[in-house]
């Protein structure tokens, strides 16, 4: 993969719109591209880390472990977003544990270049800043949605942030990973995930095949799981 290939993924994420060429070129120059595997770890809860990552394809998870084992999953990131960055406001020290979900490209990128460009530009500080405050909302959202909504309204806001939400036609959505991983992300067990998705279909009609979700419009989720946010439809808060 190119250096000039790696500087236009970066130049598509809202945190790098702002910085200037040679940066990216010195930054890019020193990327790696990485193709990880389901179950990788990349680093963990606690480790000093130099590197951070944005994500080129696949999923990562995000979570931290207790002290019996069990994890607490509070992300799920995708194509085009960054990990680890947020390590510079904090020691280099990781607050999270993260690991590869389905087969993964990542773009690792050393820390100290960032660093070093936040220290000078402070545009890049603050749109470092605007990214986390707006990922910070979206956990906001997420914790009024388990105040308020029923856990079938809550798969049903799951699902349509999976969607271009502007498609006024019929809908196919696949989930990008296996039920019980959705569950974990949605703060279920999985025979409740599996008890609220049969409502959900019961309530709006959908149509469920295993993985695949089928719909008529993406009105049959928004009328009945929207009705429970304080937001609008479609959502303006779905990037971070």
């Amino acid at each position: 993969m190119s250096s000039q290939s790696i500087e236009n993924d970066l130049r598509s994420h809202r945190v790098f719109q702002n910085v200037n060429d040679a940066f990216l070129k010195r930054i890019s120059s020193k990327a790696q591209l990485q193709n990880q595997n389901k179950g990788k770890i990349i680093f963990v809860h606690g480790d000093t880390i130099e590197r951070f990552y944005f994500i080129k394809t696949g999923w990562v998870k995000l979570f931290r472990e207790t002290l019996n084992g069990a994890q607490a999953v509070f992300d799920i990131l995708g194509e085009s977003h960054l990990f680890g960055e947020n390590v510079i406001f904090d020691n280099n020290t990781a607050s999270y544990s993260a690991e590869i979900i389905s087969p993964t490209q990542i773009i690792s990128l050393p820390l100290s270049d960032l660093k070093t460009e936040i220290e000078s530009n402070n545009k890049l500080a603050l749109d470092m800043l605007q990214s986390m405050a707006n990922h910070r909302r979206l956990q906001d959202k997420e914790m009024e949605h388990r105040t308020i909504q029923n856990a079938s309204q809550r798969i049903g806001c799951f699902l349509l942030r999976l969607v271009d939400q502007n498609n006024n036609g019929p809908v196919v959505i696949h989930l990008p990973y296996d039920k019980t991983l959705v569950a974990t992300r949605l703060g279920m067990q999985p025979e409740t995930f599996s008890r609220a998705l049969s409502k959900l279909r019961d309530k709006t009609g959908i149509t469920i095949n295993g993985a695949t979700i089928e719909m008529e419009s993406l009105n049959q989720l928004s009328n009945y799981s929207c009705a429970a946010c304080s937001s609008e439809f479609p959502c303006k808060d779905l990037k971070s």
